[in-house]
């Protein structure tokens, strides 16, 4: 991975406030990751040790997802310098690689921790994880070469390529796992459909921040919305995903009857 965002960072026309927004919607994404990673992991012992891979997993992924946007935080404060109502480049480039990085990490967690807490046989919890952590690392990479190229050409062929194994994940979590979610305990069935729900529309978002710049938006404008849209994207598909996981895990335990965490809710 370069560490720039060609097309992007040697823009001169941002204004203080799309920094400021921008700036500001980093650093909240960070501590929504860190408070999520948190919230799950210092609740792991409140689901059935079944789910400990997937809450894990699950904490995993924020906490990575933190760790990144950290670091695009700092990368964005030094690459400009504001003197009051001024904004000029510090010299430094802004390295949005670390978002893709981040995404190579957690696209493919993200996945196997749904399909962990659906509790699946051994046999397709492995042939999901393989064929579906596969295609969003695929995915992922793909993307890339267009996300850093200045050519709008090129950005939208990446797009398409990108797309395709996007297509196929979402087909395979709308339609594949419904067999699947017609197996799971009845007071959960909704619970899972809704984390279906809300990868699959998290997930849809992306495409569309992905092709800001080819839609007309240009240099800070187009930085801003690509910049805040993903991170509106990340929040929703990590950190409310995540824990709305968690609770599905939680209400999963109590419907296969484990005495001792129904005893801990009562204490």
């Amino acid at each position: 991975f370069s560490n720039t965002m060609a097309d992007f960072d040697t823009s001169t026309d941002i204004s203080v406030g799309q920094f400021e927004v921008v700036y500001n919607a980093l650093s909240f994404t960070f501590a929504a990751m860190a408070s999520a990673t948190l919230f799950v992991w210092l609740n792991r012992s409140l689901v059935n040790k079944n789910y400990h891979t997937a809450i894990t997993i699950n904490g995993l992924v924020c906490f990575i997802a933190a760790y990144h946007y950290w670091r695009i935080f700092n990368s964005w404060d030094e690459a400009f310098v504001v003197e009051g109502n001024s904004i000029r480049k510090s010299g430094k480039p802004f390295n949005d690689a670390y978002r893709y990085v981040d995404w190579l990490l957690t696209v493919p967690l993200l996945l196997m921790e749904l399909i962990l807490v659906m509790r699946l046989t051994p046999e397709e919890t492995k042939k999901k994880s393989v064929k579906l952590g596969s295609l969003a690392a695929l995915m992922v990479i793909l993307g890339y070469p267009g996300e850093v190229s200045g050519s709008t050409g090129v950005r939208v062929v990446f797009w398409i390529f990108s797309m395709i194994p996007f297509c196929v994940i979402v087909y395979d979590l709308y339609i594949g796992l419904r067999a699947a979610v017609a197996k799971q305990p009845e007071n959960v069935q909704g619970m899972v459909n809704t984390a279906r729900y809300i990868t699959v529309l998290s997930w849809c978002f992306y495409p569309l921040v992905y092709m800001a710049p080819v839609l007309g938006m240009e240099g800070g404008m187009a930085q801003t919305v690509v910049q805040v849209g993903y991170t509106i994207s990340d929040i929703v598909a990590k950190a409310v995903f995540g824990i709305y996981i968690f609770f599905i895990a939680k209400a999963k335990s109590y419907a296969e009857g484990d005495d001792a965490l129904m005893y801990q809710q009562q204490a």
